[in-house]
């Protein structure tokens, strides 16, 4: 059930939520290389590297939801460009990070199904660990 207007879930918006997840993990990793190649040290170039492997690990774990649910291979797409340099870069991360918590959890109390919950919420507590990175970098230059 969805819990805003008590209505059934539909597959459809199943489908729709975890691809707005999986275009969003697509969006990370790209910019997220771009960030660290921008990174004024290599202790915060291999922590951004590190958050982007986070990043791909959630990506595939969303894109085998997707799967099981359709039977197809998402078409991630990148709907909007990266910053152009590192403090706009991070504090955009920062941002992003905080919002996908939020909507991570909205996907993880949203649907009945024991994977999907437990997909979200722990990529959630990952996003929130990375938000934290984030604002530490902000805080350093």
């Amino acid at each position: 059930m969805n819990q805003n207007s008590m209505q059934p879930v539909t597959n459809i918006e199943i489908i729709n939520d975890i691809s707005k997840a999986i275009n969003g993990e697509f969006h990370a990793i790209y910019c997220y290389e771009i960030l660290a190649n921008q990174a004024p040290n290599v202790e915060l170039k291999n922590r951004i590297l590190e958050i982007r492997n986070d990043e791909i690990r959630h990506y595939s774990m969303f894109a085998q939801i997707y799967i099981s649910l359709t039977g197809n291979q998402p078409t991630p797409q990148i709907t909007e460009q990266c910053p152009k340099d590192y403090k706009s870069g991070v504090l955009a991360a920062f941002i992003d990070e905080q919002e996908t918590v939020d909507f991570y959890h909205e996907i993880a109390r949203k649907y009945n199904n024991v994977v999907i919950r437990d997909a979200f919420t722990q990529a959630s507590a990952d996003e929130q660990n990375h938000a934290v990175w984030y604002l530490y970098f902000m805080n350093q230059h």
